[in-house]
């Protein structure tokens, strides 16, 4: 799963893809390195300006339409929490909604019902969109994690959701510490013991840049060795900013088996 921002705030590409040509153009790079799912969000996720429904569906609408026309062989995602962006972009063409904010808006599942789209079922520990975890505390992380993914994932099949279109993600750093990533990724077989497939997105994180104590333009390696954990413990989707190294990495996994 490439990652593609069409923001001009984001915390990794500070806005290389914000322009719609720009995006385009990464998408097509990343196609050709061999992704298999393009994501598109239209708003940092952390701290930053605010981005009101309007503005957000100008941002990823457009894109998804011509990316729909350019690419039709892969799998389009929208990185949104609200359910007027997750329609807009289904009706735009997109197959999948990336919910990261775990059901902050209750009626993004029953978009993705309505509008026979799959639907990612994250974990955020409680916290409202776009805010940072503070002194965050779990009893156990993973078995919160797992407790909350399946109830989301089985809230949204209730509502018509095909099951086979439902994945899970832990949702790496959203109301976690670096300890709690840690832990997330070192006991992720737990989550793939569900039976519900895993996306992991650990891409330049921080937890990754604090165990290294790597700035963001230093946290490469530690993401590939982070998705390579993964991949072992079940994981089976990858949201990531560089395809090509992690494309390489992830075949050698499989090669392995």
């Amino acid at each position: 799963m490439g990652v593609i921002n069409r923001t001009p705030d984001s915390f990794y590409d500070r806005g290389a893809t914000y322009a719609l040509d720009a995006a385009l153009a990464s998408a097509d790079h990343a196609v050709a390195a061999g992704v298999d799912i393009i994501d598109v969000g239209g708003v940092k996720a952390g701290y930053g300006s605010y981005v009101g429904v309007d503005e957000e569906i100008r941002r990823t609408v457009p894109f998804v339409r011509e990316l729909r026309d350019r690419h039709p062989e892969v799998v389009i995602s929208v990185d949104t929490w609200r359910a007027e962006v997750g329609r807009a972009c289904a009706e735009a063409g997109a197959d999948m909604i990336n919910d990261t904010w775990a059901g902050a808006d209750p009626d993004l599942a029953r978009v993705a019902a309505e509008c026979g789209t799959g639907l990612v079922c994250s974990h955020s520990g409680g916290l409202a969109p776009r805010t940072d975890p503070h002194r965050v505390r779990y009893d156990d992380v993973v078995a919160d994690v797992v407790a909350g993914v399946c109830a989301l994932a089985e809230r949204a099949i209730s509502l018509g959701v095909r099951p086979d279109g439902v994945m899970i993600d832990p949702t790496h750093d959203f109301g976690k510490n670096t300890y709690h990533s840690l832990e997330l990724t070192r006991r992720l077989r737990e989550l793939a013991d569900t039976g519900l497939p895993v996306l992991v997105a650990v891409s330049n994180k921080d937890f990754v840049g604090e165990t290294l104590g790597a700035g963001l333009t230093e946290r490469g390696d530690g993401t590939l060795a982070t998705l390579v954990v993964s991949a072992r413990e079940g994981a089976r989707v990858f949201r990531v900013h560089d395809v090509v190294a992690a494309r390489t990495a992830l075949d050698v996994v499989a090669a392995v088996g």
